[in-house]
């Protein structure tokens, strides 16, 4: 395990965290009374959130299944988040044992958890970078001491491109993923889901406001403002969808029967 050399270990519990309010949705036990709060409380605004926070975990293992289906067999997870079984690099190394996974995150707690998400397969291999998404050079730097990123890669930023903004001064959340997209070979997948406001508007402004308030910026986008982040890539079947409907398994079409949740999911390949 690895790490940028200035990145914080202390944990701040006098606000809540993204990944730790995500963490209770999911049911987990990694978050404290301000995290559930606000989780709460974005709950009664909006009452996909929990529908949501899971469907988009099913994604996750559908679009990492699918990449090692692929004969894709490096993976890079910039906002790990809070480990919740199964991880990212159990489903990989399910389908291809020999599979070698990176973990990217900045949060303190997923620094704590590391430990937890490297017991991987004994072919494959499994590290962690404590690190921003918006340092890319320290990021792939890091990744490429156990990645070999001249070999095509699957890049998942599941559910954070929402948190970052796109002004040029700013986050710059467009120019940030072309970065680390023209930093991967041929072949590379790039993975992203996204909430948007096309879906429950109201109740997904009423959570973005919260998210606010709370210290932390929020950023739905529209179905073009998110499909953006594919241009000059080749979008996979289905294309740009709401999250669960990206090739969907039977749980998924089972979940779709309590309606849409306002997250939209893609998958596209590098040329």
């Amino acid at each position: 395990m690895t790490g940028s050399e200035s990145a914080p270990t202390r944990i701040d519990t006098s606000r809540p965290h993204p990944a730790r309010v995500y963490d209770w949705w999911l049911g987990g036990k990694d978050n404290y009374p301000v995290d559930e709060e606000l989780a709460r409380k974005i709950l009664a605004a909006d009452g996909t959130a929990v529908r949501g926070a899971r469907a988009n975990r099913r994604f996750m293992h559908r679009a990492t299944r699918a990449a090692a289906r692929s004969g894709i067999r490096q993976f890079l997870d910039i906002g790990t988040g809070i480990p919740t079984q199964p991880n990212l690099h159990q489903v990989a190394q399910q389908v291809a044992p020999e599979s070698k996974v990176v973990y990217a995150d900045n949060d303190p707690i997923v620094l704590r958890h590391a430990e937890a998400l490297l017991h991987g397969s004994a072919e494959g291999t499994t590290d962690y970078v404590h690190a921003d998404v918006r340092d890319p050079e320290t990021i792939l730097r890091l990744a490429g001491e156990f990645l070999d990123l001249a070999q095509p890669v699957a890049l998942s930023l599941v559910a954070l491109t929402h948190y970052l903004g796109d002004a040029a001064d700013g986050d710059d959340v467009y120019g940030l993923l072309k970065g680390y997209v023209d930093a991967l070979a041929p072949g590379s997948r790039l993975v992203l889901s996204q909430v948007t406001s096309d879906i429950s508007p109201e109740g997904v402004e009423k959570a973005a406001e919260l998210f606010r308030q709370s210290g932390t910026p929020f950023f739905p986008r529209s179905h073009a403002e998110f499909s953006r982040f594919f241009d000059g890539l080749e979008l996979q079947e289905p294309g740009v969808v709401a999250v669960s409907e990206w090739q969907p398994e039977p749980e998924d079409v089972a979940a779709q029967a309590e309606g849409l949740v306002p997250v939209y999911a893609g998958v596209a390949i590098k040329a």
